[in-house]
């Protein structure tokens, strides 16, 4: 893999798998990326060794995730509640940049993704199902089934772009719509439920490994996860279990898990012991 040469927005010098004008790019082309979420140094370093080309993070854990991926495309994602006003948005946003995220998400709206673009940030929204604002649409279901809201979800790309966004992550749009939109935007798109027409594919990573009870008709596990943590739970529960137990009953601790007194110390040491007087009275 080649990496480029980058100054990051804290004015460091840096490499990076993509840019992007690179995603840009493989859009233009139709060459299909990768996005997954990492939470920890562990997370993040298997995800870069495995060419993921971009991951996405809680903007919180970003030093975590740039010590294991510190040359992989980073986008350090807001929640809606964060951050209550612009100004405490565009704050945030450039901390996180200047210790290396290469683009900011938020799921807020026009007017906070407008503000930090105008900052020079690489900016991604949020359009289709956005889940914290589902009961406006009458809860959780896919958008664009209907060819009306389809002409009304191309508007919201239109205006997202304007507002300065380079990208959008696309949840659970109809698959007909997103492929339609994607050649009438220059927004790269993220797609996590909305199929293949998207530039990137996003999943999850609890979802690509099997680690939640009941993951998301769009979501596929490749592992299971769930049934390993369920196991180890299950061990722990036996073995303090076993401990409570042995200390109970005075079984444990044993000689077996004691260290004695050297042969003949122990009388000698009861022996003093019948004589001895504290210093201090």
């Amino acid at each position: 893999m080649t990496f480029k040469n980058i100054y990051t927005y804290g004015g460091r010098p840096a490499k990076r798998n993509l840019t992007v004008a690179d995603i840009q790019a493989n859009k233009a082309r139709g060459l299909k990326m990768t996005q997954v979420d990492a939470h920890t140094r562990d997370e993040a370093a298997m995800l870069a060794n495995l060419g993921i080309d971009v991951i996405t993070i809680a903007d919180l854990d970003i030093d975590e995730v740039r010590a294991g991926a510190p040359d992989t495309f980073v986008t350090g994602s807001q929640t809606m509640v964060q951050y209550v006003s612009e100004d405490e948005a565009l704050g945030a946003a450039i901390r996180c940049a200047e210790r290396g995220a290469d683009a900011i998400y938020t799921p807020r709206g026009l007017g906070v993704v407008e503000r930090l673009s105008k900052e020079g940030l690489a900016v991604q929204g949020h359009l289709g199902l956005v889940p914290r604002r589902s009961t406006l649409v009458g809860g959780l279901r896919t958008i664009g089934r209907t060819a009306e809201e389809a002409l009304g979800l191309l508007e919201d790309f239109r205006r997202l772009e304007d507002a300065g966004a380079y990208a959008c992550e696309v949840e659970c749009v109809a698959v007909e719509a997103l492929e339609a939109i994607r050649d009438h935007t220059n927004l790269v798109t993220y797609s996590i439920g909305s199929g293949s027409g998207g530039d990137v594919i996003f999943s999850f990573l609890m979802d690509i490994c099997g680690d939640v009870e009941n993951s998301p008709r769009h979501a596929k596990a490749w592992g299971d996860v769930l049934s390993l943590r369920k196991a180890i739970a299950a061990e722990q529960e036996k073995a303090v279990g076993g401990f409570k137990s042995e200390v109970t009953a005075g079984s444990f601790p044993d000689p077996a898990h004691t260290v004695s007194m050297k042969p003949g110390e122990k009388e000698k040491f009861y022996e003093a012991l019948e004589g001895w007087r504290p210093l201090h009275q």
